[in-house]
């Protein structure tokens, strides 16, 4: 609920009511807590703020720390494709298959886990800068590597070693661009930022044809590239501070004289009193990213091989696709602040299975129509994970517990186009007139996404939100414990943002 303080013109307050979760520190009883989750969904009646103004409230820094963590983030998906975009010039590179080549795209998803782990724990212990500058120095380093790579075993390693900075990546951008983030705005800024994504996918479709096979060095070129722009990142983050709230979080550990102590003694807590949370956000990103594959992976040689598209088709398919998920994804972050984090994406669940039937039967180009919305849908629940997950976090592990939680996520759905290849094979087509096996992957598609769906609906139906949590040291209660200074009651918990209006 905000209301104005007729007193301060300007100065908006956001009274918080924790969720029954929050309140009892998970230590209610399970009857209680399940009871309690339908009526937690009922949205204020209120209609969503405009968007623009929103966008509004965030002040020069604000922005300059989302335009940081987006470059950075948009840039970490850039890498990630350069070898999608890719596998045919570098199987013919290094005399193996392409299903060889992949190794290299699944060992990235593989230990991206380790990365979340070891950079997550170290910006939340030393900041958010330092870790996010070595991340980027990594990507230039490892990028170049990869393009001067003249075996298929010095590939592999370059994308082990790459996929462990990327790992790291995704909780400090998180936290970079939401930490001080205006309250009223969390929504719609999350939603862009998670739209990197799409942003650093389309940007690697352009420069691959920029770059790939127009020169005598074939595939190489575009690696090479893709470890420039991180440069300018880097500078860019420099010129930066930390933010708000890990500085006052610094001073707070500073003002015990016993800094990395009491940053041990939050993290123990923290894992202490939050364990199960942490476990369900796992199962929540890993059901979201794997309706988020089961969608997108398979779906270009669904139309490809089952449609008879031509590759222009397919092309301007996905395209129109990505572009209904960049939509989306901004849409649903946005009116997530209104009607809440899991009713939000409730709707997704449901409107994306209603469309899973168009999405993979019309086989004729009016599918881009359904396309357009599946993804809307699909990447609208992804807009809202960056800051359902920030708020989720305990405040003394947050890039640690977002980053984790998101890659071990990736790392559970890895397999899903492998699992839905497989399953294609058991529906065979006839052969096309130039005598290439087909399947059915549309129902392989509409049937795997449509129990990833079921599964999302129960998760997030029983899980917790925190929506409009303070995220100010001064309102954690890990930390009040572990500077000796007890549990602060939480109840009527007030977040205050100077540069918010009504």
């Amino acid at each position: 609920m905000a209301f104005v303080d007729e007193e301060k013109a300007g100065v908006v307050y956001v009274e918080y009511s924790p969720d029954p979760y929050e309140r009892s520190e998970s230590k209610m009883a399970v009857g209680t807590y399940l009871g309690s989750r339908l009526s937690t969904l009922k949205p204020p009646m209120t209609l969503p703020e405009n968007p623009i103004k929103l966008l509004g409230l965030l002040s020069r820094k604000d922005w300059l720390f989302f335009s940081v963590a987006m470059a950075g983030w948009t840039w970490d998906a850039f890498d990630f494709f350069t070898v999608s975009l890719t596998t045919t010039q570098l199987a013919a590179e290094f005399d193996k298959s392409i299903t060889d080549i992949t190794w290299g795209i699944t060992l990235v998803l593989m230990v991206r886990s380790i990365g979340a782990i070891i950079f997550g724990l170290a910006s939340d212990s030393y900041g958010r800068k330092w870790p996010f500058v070595v991340i980027n120095v990594l990507f230039i380093v490892l990028e170049l590597g990869t393009g001067f790579c003249q075996t298929f075993e010095q590939f592999l390693a370059c994308r082990a070693l790459f996929g462990i900075a990327m790992g790291g990546l995704y909780g400090n951008a998180v936290a970079t661009a939401l930490e001080d983030c205006p309250l009223a705005a969390r929504g719609i800024v999350s939603g862009i930022l998670q739209m990197g994504y799409i942003v650093g996918y389309l940007l690697c479709t352009v420069f691959a044809r920029a770059l790939v096979d127009t020169t005598s060095h074939g595939w190489r070129p575009l690696f090479w590239f893709a470890a420039c722009p991180p440069v300018l990142i880097i500078a860019f983050r420099l010129y930066l501070p930390e933010t708000d709230a890990y500085l006052n979080r610094e001073k707070a550990r500073n003002a015990s004289k016993e800094t990395m102590h009491t940053f041990i003694r939050e993290t123990k807590l923290s894992f202490k009193t939050h364990w199960l949370l942490l476990v369900y956000m796992v199962l929540l990103l890993a059901g979201l990213n794997f309706q988020t594959h089961g969608t997108q992976d398979l779906y270009p040689t669904m139309l490809r091989n089952q449609f008879q598209f031509s590759p222009d088709g397919v092309t301007i398919t996905n395209v129109v696709a990505n572009l209904g998920g960049f939509t989306g994804g901004v849409t649903a972050g946005w009116l997530s602040d209104v009607f809440g984090r899991r009713l939000t994406l409730l709707v997704t669940f449901v409107v994306s299975a209603a469309l899973l039937y168009p999405y993979t039967f019309v086989s004729t180009r009016a599918t881009a129509a359904p396309a357009f919305f599946e993804q809307f849908f699909i990447e609208g629940a992804m807009g809202i994970v960056p800051i359902h997950l920030l708020e989720l976090s305990p405040g003394s592990l947050r890039t640690f517990a977002v980053g984790t939680a998101y890659q071990l996520g990736n790392l559970a759905s890895s397999a899903s186009s492998t699992i839905e290849a497989r399953l294609g094979e058991e529906f065979p087509l006839e052969p096309s007139a130039a005598g290439v096996h087909r399947y059915n992957y549309g129902r392989v598609v509409c049937i795997f996404t449509a129990c990833c769906l079921a599964y999302n609906i129960v998760v997030v139906f029983v899980g917790p939100e925190k929506r409009g949590i303070s995220l100010e040291v001064e309102d954690d209660p890990n930390m009040q414990e572990a500077l000796g200074q007890g549990h602060p009651g939480k109840s009527g918990m007030r977040t205050r943002h100077s540069h918010e209006s009504e």
